[in-house]
């Protein structure tokens, strides 16, 4: 077993744990938004933020959904700096996703009340990655990505071409946490691979491909 100190009192837990999962085990809460429990921990969010300090090292803030436990190791999950990084956190989100129910009252657990950033789109999607980590690490088809960056920044299927692996069964829609996105958003993308044909749909050569398909013997 491995002994840390969380909040000033010791625990132990097996090897392999997450701060975050040891500290869920024995009831200390830390908010999250990125991390679901059957996907691979992300660390995108910042909201799980806690102070952590090791022997020989000054204290220093880490994502508790990916930062192991270790033996000795100290950890505060409601100290003045986790305070202050999470309600920056939350008015970020807040400036990105405002009218979303579960992030304002995220804001509001957190004491974020007013947004001091104006963003040019608010549209709610808070760019998280669990739609499209449930899409690769649950279906195991990867329909959908993140395509562009900076503010621009979106999901999308790859190319904003409809995917031909998507089986449009509403996983991403089910896990998204901001209930912005939608399965037409991800099925309804003009595809150059199929056309109707005398009422038929027919499939056509991939437009980036075909040149080469071409060249070739």
């Amino acid at each position: 077993m491995i002994e840390l100190t969380i909040n000033d009192q010791v625990y132990k837990v097996p090897p392999g744990r997450t701060i975050l999962e040891a500290c869920r085990e024995f009831g200390i809460p830390i908010r999250t938004l990125c991390y679901h429990p059957a996907l691979e921990p992300y660390g995108g969010c910042r909201l799980c933020m806690v102070e952590i300090a090791q022997p020989g090292r000054k204290p220093r803030l880490a994502t508790a959904c990916t930062y192991p436990c270790e033996a000795g190791l100290l950890v505060w999950t409601d100290s003045q700096r986790v305070k202050t990084s999470r309600r920056l956190t939350a008015e970020l989100l807040l400036a990105t996703a405002t009218g979303a129910p579960e992030i304002e009252a995220l804001a509001r657990q957190l004491g974020v009340t007013t947004v001091r950033y104006c963003l040019p789109e608010s549209d709610a999607c808070v760019l998280c990655g669990l739609c499209v980590r449930a899409c690769q690490e649950i279906v195991g088809v990867s329909a959908i990505g993140m395509i562009r960056r900076g503010i621009a920044k979106e999901v999308s299927p790859p190319f904003q071409v409809a995917s031909a692996t998507c089986i449009g069964c509403g996983t991403c829609v089910m896990i998204c946490p901001t209930g912005v996105l939608t399965l037409e958003q991800i099925t309804d993308y003009h595809s150059p691979h199929r056309q109707l044909r005398d009422g038929q749909e027919v499939y056509l050569d991939c437009e980036l491909c075909a040149p080469q398909r071409r060249m070739g013997p």
